[in-house]
């Protein structure tokens, strides 16, 4: 299936960012890009189970509001979906959320405020945490 968001990868595992036009998907990308993560895909996402990918007419591109649409930027090859994240306003988001999971594959399910300062942060947290790699006492990732 195909979606309208962006996504990225750290070391395979990707996350993807949902949300209406303008709530900060390809610039929270272009901030994950610039720490070191590879893009994956732009404005419109492949899901196949939870292999991602770009379309091939999109596959590159990243859209940077301000400057333009920017090709050939290198792609994150092979990533799988390991968390999706709801782009919401700043009061869109709960302070304790409860765990939740997306699509067939259950995959873990955080909304965020892109334009924070630390939302690339919270993004890699939450990465980490869907991975295992950190633990939680209360919120999304809380056994």
């Amino acid at each position: 299936m195909q979606v309208h968001g962006s996504c990225a990868s750290r070391d395979g595992a990707a996350v993807l960012l949902l949300g209406p036009p303008g709530s900060g998907k390809s610039d929270l990308v272009l901030r994950l890009i610039g720490r070191g993560w590879g893009l994956v895909a732009d404005d419109q996402v492949v899901v196949e189970g939870v292999v991602v990918s770009a379309p091939p007419a999109l596959r590159g591109m990243l859209e940077v509001r301000g400057l333009g649409i920017f090709q050939d930027v290198a792609v994150a090859e092979g990533a799988r979906l390991a968390l999706v994240v709801d782009l919401v306003a700043r009061d869109g988001m709960d302070r304790l959320p409860m765990p939740s999971v997306w699509g067939a594959a259950r995959v873990p399910r955080v909304a965020l405020h892109a334009f924070e300062a630390s939302a690339c942060d919270k993004v890699a947290f939450a990465l980490d945490a869907a991975l295992g790699r950190l633990a939680q006492r209360a919120g999304a990732f809380a056994a």
